[in-house]
């Protein structure tokens, strides 16, 4: 039997510069919300939905997150590029998929993952280095876990490292390949 895959595709997102919908006021809203912020203070960020707990209204006033109390309107679509729908309501959820598909938005249904072109998984943030972890969306309990281990295991004084390394590198002289060996071979030291 063939072991499945994860072909998902990291990427690191600048969300500052982009504009994220979240449709929702619930705990799973909240979830998403805090799990955004927390990684990315200053995303751009509106929530819709017509009730809000008062702790999501909390972290979003924190952050400077547009509150529309209305429920989804695909004219809340407009300029977004991240989608994140997490009613708990699912044929609204379906509606917000497939609006989003017919306008080439990124959308994810929170719990849904054949429904979603991103998931939100597992991050561990040392200063200038971050590590994503995905389970394919299988298991967001088991990146839950593994975020705490790596939290744990990388020293928070790798960003020093990364800061002398930059430093250093900009000091480097000779073209792309030569730079790359110098500093692999400085560095060939962290994996042995």
């Amino acid at each position: 039997m063939k072991q499945e895959r994860n072909n998902l595709y990291p990427v690191f997102l600048k969300v500052k510069e982009l504009e994220v919908l979240i449709v929702g006021g619930g705990y799973v809203a909240e979830e998403k919300l805090s799990f955004l912020l927390k990684s990315s203070p200053n995303a751009k960020v509106t929530l819709v939905a017509p009730f809000f707990r008062e702790r999501t209204l909390k972290i979003a006033q924190q952050a400077d997150v547009l509150i529309l109390r209305d429920s989804y309107n695909i004219k809340y679509l407009e300029d977004k590029h991240l989608v994140i729908a997490t009613t708990d309501i699912e044929e609204v959820n379906l509606k917000i998929y497939y609006d989003c598909r017919a306008q080439s938005k990124l959308v994810n249904l929170a719990d849904n993952p054949p429904f979603c072109d991103f998931y939100m998984g597992g991050i561990v943030t040392k200063g200038n280095v971050k590590v994503a972890i995905s389970t394919n969306g299988k298991s967001p309990t088991t990146a839950k876990r593994l975020r705490q281990f790596f939290e744990e295991v990388i020293p928070e004084e790798v960003n020093q490292l990364v800061e002398n390394l930059n430093s250093y590198r900009k000091t480097i002289k000779g073209n792309f390949g030569e730079k790359v060996e110098r500093l692999n071979k400085l560095t060939e030291s962290l994996v042995k």
